[in-house]
């Protein structure tokens, strides 16, 4: 089966135990930065596994060449995606990310994959799907829809790593 084309891997997310920790570590180690960090996300209409649910996490983004670097820090132990790979108090790599424009399409992909949505949701007007591909994969693949405030969101971590000197390495929105 050919996959849609969802265009490139966007995306590069870690669960941490510790945002803070975590940016400094990729700061002084990986040279990513500046960090734009949402702290308690407003996510709405989540739905885990087909339930409502919530969810109560920071995300810390940063751009690294062509990808974006982001961390998620959850800080409920209730069942998400991000509980379904890492336990409270362990970390590691998560997900890929791609920017979709048919979130429904690449939704049916992955469901013919036997690959079905562990969290849907919306940040503000950007719905959001995360799939678990780890079966095939070893990660989960988070797909967001296409939207002028993520694009715009995006482009600005993008853009504020071009020619980053290193000032104001964290940056709270």
């Amino acid at each position: 089966m050919r996959k849609p084309d969802f265009g490139p891997t966007m995306q590069m997310a870690w669960v941490v135990n510790d945002l803070e920790a975590a940016m400094r570590r990729w700061i002084d180690e990986q040279g990513a930065g500046p960090f734009f960090v949402m702290r308690h996300c407003k996510v709405t209409n989540v739905r885990y596994r087909g339930q409502p649910a919530t969810v109560d996490m920071d995300v810390a983004m940063a751009q690294s060449g062509g990808v974006q670097i982001e961390l998620i820090q959850q800080h409920d132990d209730l069942p998400s995606c991000y509980r379904d790979v890492y336990r409270q108090g362990e970390e590691g790599f998560h997900h890929i990310c791609y920017l979709v424009d048919d979130l429904e399409g690449a939704l049916a992909h992955f469901a013919q994959l036997g690959q079905p949505p562990a969290i849907e949701g919306n940040f503000g007007n950007v719905r959001f799907a995360y799939v678990d591909s780890r079966p095939g994969i070893g990660c989960m693949t988070e797909l967001v829809g296409r939207h002028p405030d993520i694009e715009q969101f995006f482009r600005m971590v993008a853009d504020a790593a071009e020619d980053w000197d290193g000032r104001d390495p964290v940056r709270y929105l």
